[in-house]
């Protein structure tokens, strides 16, 4: 019998070569924009009122699940993969970065052993923000502190407060998780410290017409 415990859930592990492909519910990036990027008391008034003229990208787009709802909120949205899942152009983010792209944020869920790596490149690549969805667990480790968060504290950590259920190689309406899941959000010229919200239940509300077809 699976030990469905939420210490052993938290374990999320792929093979070395794994493509890692977890896409994510399009409700969980609509709660990104609307509760964290658009909540002016979370964040500076005048991103807020500016997020519709930026751009993004989405460096680990898969199949567009979390393209398509920055599409939403953004005046453009770049999206590329390294593997060809017929959405976006292929394109190896860790490679190329700031040299191949000039936007103003880079969002993505990234590959869960390259997390550290996604967050340095996209920090460096992004002219405003960085926006990354992590286990919540991504927030402990002595090394990721020392390496990632101690000289370049986030903006805003985000806890949903409802589990992200995610699926290897799909979106599913009916799975569920024992997984914990926040955004964490990086500012480019940033020095107020790191901000800590909740995520209030927003999956009904959030959800639409066709997200997991």
């Amino acid at each position: 019998m699976q030990n469905t415990s939420s210490a052993v859930m938290q374990q999320r592990t792929e093979p070395h070569d794994s493509l890692d492909y977890f896409p994510t519910p399009p409700w969980a990036t609509r709660a990104l924009c609307e509760k964290v990027l658009l909540d002016s008391e979370t964040m500076p008034l005048l991103l807020t009122r500016l997020l519709k003229r930026q751009t993004v990208l989405e460096p680990a787009c898969g199949e567009g699940h979390m393209a398509r709802p920055l599409t939403e909120y953004f005046r453009e949205t770049v999206a590329a993969d390294i593997h060809d899942y017929g959405y976006g152009k292929v394109d190896d983010f860790l490679f190329s970065g700031a040299d191949d792209y000039n936007v103003d944020w880079v969002i993505t869920n990234p590959p869960f052993r390259l997390g550290q790596q996604f967050i340095e490149v996209a920090n460096r690549t992004a002219k405003v923000g960085t926006a990354m969805l992590v286990r919540t667990a991504f927030l402990e480790g002595q090394g990721r502190y020392n390496e990632l968060y101690k000289h370049n504290p986030p903006a805003v950590v985000a806890q949903f407060t409802e589990r992200v259920p995610m699926v290897k190689g799909r979106v599913d309406e009916k799975a569920s998780t024992a997984t914990s899941y926040c955004w964490i959000v990086w500012l480019k010229g940033g020095d107020a410290g790191t901000s800590f919200v909740w995520i209030p239940p927003c999956r009904k509300e959030l959800e639409r017409e066709g997200d997991y077809v």
